[in-house]
């Protein structure tokens, strides 16, 4: 037989058995890719059950946004060297020195970087916190209060941001050495980024409210709120708490040195070895801060300031061992650089010096204003500016801003709201201890409370009412003019005792009260409304302002509503929802109503066309407390301090 018929003929056995091979490794193949599909399919959609979404820039500035800041003194916070410079953050900002102590940079909240509080600032342990480039050098991470967190390189600061609110109510980080970031969260948990995922540590980590963070991603310590601390090793975790021996299960401070743990509580100190309990130090003490310094631990305490606990004592003296006061206090930080030790205070940073005594070696700016939780705001006649704060009294800066008088006291504390323009030129300000007056000149002169006819000493806010007052308070109304003094609370028919906000329109008045608003007449009760009598969607009114005949109402947690002369509700979709207006944070000018919000910002309403524009770039934070007007000018009052801005410039 010839080569070619042999071959021939090969060709006609092998040609069928090559067929079906090919057919059957065709079907093997696609059942083999079909369930691969499958198994990565259910895997990716797992994955994605646990991960949460957040989205990853390059942060851009914003271009300017009109406001201009009223200066509140800066407050130190936090630290950390990088780049052979040293970034100390506060609430307001981050600030770069040399190693001179020379200012370099500022960077601030609402300008360069996000409208939100600094929280934390650290520096990573490894080249880089995102996977999508990779080689980077060492950088500094910024976790703010509810806008993610911020990754800096010296140059520009990438963002990272949850797409779920909860997600970036963010109170501590750790950079670790896998590359990973830890994420300390109030309502989620302990989060970890890997750079391309954001998912929780761990199932039964997803609901604590974490506090503090220190140790590996292997061998960690996790402060909680309320549940003491955690250990996570071995892929699991051990919780101690009182039962456990630990004075108090609110952790405020984590500190390793070795196989020792320290964990600051409010209540004193637990000391782990090699996680193990092994004794209480500083019992009593609420624990802000630490640093182990061998023989003894540094702590910052609120009560005693920063104390030195020696530790080498008889774990039977437990809770007993010697601590020495440095006469140093508001400690929020303690850190070592070489052999140096340094203590990050509100009014600045101490270096530690060879004898013992601390010394300041950095000081923070000082401002007009004497703090920055502002809770009301007015300007008088004169054009002074009136401004008064959660818990620090009230400020009177003068009209050309040169100078500031402070005024705190038992009675002037917590202020609630300024009214400038009563008789003979007074201001009245309500408070929680009372309605203080005072005269034209800015002078204290009288302070009326139960004993001189008000239903209640905690004022919540005060409006002129035909020829004299209208006083809110949690008891009721009380009115003060030429007939006297008289209150009016539920039993005459006011909705709801607990009144937040008032507001006058002729001989008309609006209580809004925690169970709905009620519309009187001179002070007789006409009408009240409440969900269930009508269409307002919430019953908490924490704020109101006329406009014409119509009443723009500010609830705690249904935004704004409009009520017309006829006693209808009407809601617009931009200014409603779950918005929660803060009490008193209401205005109305002759183009524009304004409301401050917990959290959104400010919402603007342009009266011409009735539309609402939230803003939110400019502001030191998104916490509008207070509003005022005059001259031009907008004053726009946060927690985080005070900003002004043309009036003009809300239209744009």
């Amino acid at each position: 037989m010839s080569v070619l018929r042999r071959i021939a003929t090969n060709k006609k056995f092998i040609l069928p058995a090559v067929i079906s091979l090919v057919l059957l490794t065709t079907l093997l193949a696609t059942v083999y890719f079909r369930a691969n599909r499958a198994l990565r399919g259910s895997r990716e959609s797992v994955e994605a059950e646990h991960s949460l979404r957040f989205v990853e820039r390059v942060y851009v500035a914003p271009t300017d946004s009109g406001f201009e800041w009223v200066s509140a003194p800066a407050v130190f916070t936090q630290a950390a060297e990088f780049q052979g410079h040293l970034f100390v953050a506060g609430p307001t900002g981050l600030t770069e020195y040399d190693g001179r102590g020379q200012r370099l940079r500022d960077f601030r909240v609402g300008r360069e970087l996000p409208v939100s509080p600094l929280i934390r600032v650290t520096t990573t342990n490894s080249p880089t916190l995102s996977l999508r480039d990779e080689g980077r050098a060492p950088e500094l991470v910024i976790a703010t209060a509810d806008a993610g967190v911020l990754v800096f390189n010296g140059t520009q600061f990438r963002q990272m941001l949850p797409e779920l609110r909860e997600a970036r109510t963010i109170t501590t980080v750790l950079p670790v050495a896998s590359g990973h970031l830890l994420i300390g969260t109030q309502k989620r948990g302990l989060l970890v980024f890997d750079g391309r995922t954001l998912q929780p540590f761990h199932s039964t980590l997803a609901k604590v409210f974490v506090t503090e963070l220190a140790g590996t991603d292997s061998d960690l310590w996790i402060g909680t709120q309320d549940k003491g601390v955690a250990h996570w090793h071995g892929g699991s975790v051990e919780w101690f708490d009182e039962s456990n021996g630990m004075p108090d299960a609110r952790v405020y401070s984590i500190a390793l040195d070795g196989d020792k743990a320290y964990v600051g509580t409010a209540a004193g100190i637990t000391e782990f070895d090699d996680g193990k309990f092994a004794r209480v130090l500083a019992k009593g003490s609420f624990v802000r801060a630490m640093l182990p310094r061998g023989r003894s631990l540094l702590a910052g305490t609120m009560d005693d300031g920063l104390v030195e606990v020696g530790l080498e004592v008889s774990r039977r003296s437990a809770g007993h061992s010697s601590s020495a006061a440095t006469g140093l206090g508001d400690v929020e930080q303690l850190l070592s650089s070489g052999d140096s030790t340094y203590a990050v205070t509100t009014n600045g940073i101490y270096s530690r010096a060879a004898g013992g005594g601390w010394k300041r070696v950095l000081e923070p700016d000082g401002g007009v204003l004497t703090d920055r939780n502002v809770s009301a705001l007015a300007v008088d006649k004169s054009g002074r500016l009136w401004v008064g704060y959660f818990d620090r009294g009230l400020d009177i800066v003068e009209a050309n801003g040169r100078k500031t008088r402070h005024i705190e006291d038992e009675h002037v504390f917590c202020v609630n709201r300024v009214l400038p323009g009563i008789a003979k030129g007074g201001t009245a300000i309500a408070t929680a201890n009372g309605l203080v007056m005072f005269d034209a000149s800015g002078a204290e002169r009288q302070v009326l409370g139960k004993n001189d006819g008000l239903i209640a000493e905690h004022v919540t806010d005060v409006i002129p009412f035909r020829d004299g007052l209208a006083v809110a308070t949690p008891a009721g109304l009380t009115f003060l003019d030429s007939d006297g003094t008289r209150s009016l609370y539920a039993f005459q028919g006011l909705v709801n005792n607990h009144v937040y906000t008032i507001a006058a329109n002729g001989h008309r008045l609006l209580a809004g009260t925690l169970g709905g608003a009620s519309l009187l007449e001179d002070d007789q009760v006409r009408v009240s409304y409440t969900t269930a009598t009508s269409a307002l969607k919430h019953n908490w009114i924490t704020g109101a302002v006329p406009v014409g005949d119509e009443w723009y109402l500010g609830t705690y947690g249904a935004g704004v509503v409009k009520m017309n002369a006829q006693g209808k509700f009407e809601t617009n979709g931009d200014a409603s929802g779950e918005l929660v207006i803060n009490p008193n944070a209401m205005l109305a000018t002759d183009r524009f109503v304004l409301a401050g919000t917990m959290g959104n910002g400010l919402y603007v309403m342009d009266r011409g066309t009735g539309r609402w524009k939230s803003i939110s770039e400019g502001l030191p934070s998104r916490n509008v407390t207070a509003l005022a007007a005059a001259d031009g000018f907008v004053y726009v009052g946060t927690d985080n301090g005070l900003v002004r801005i043309p009036e003009q410039r809300l239209g744009q």
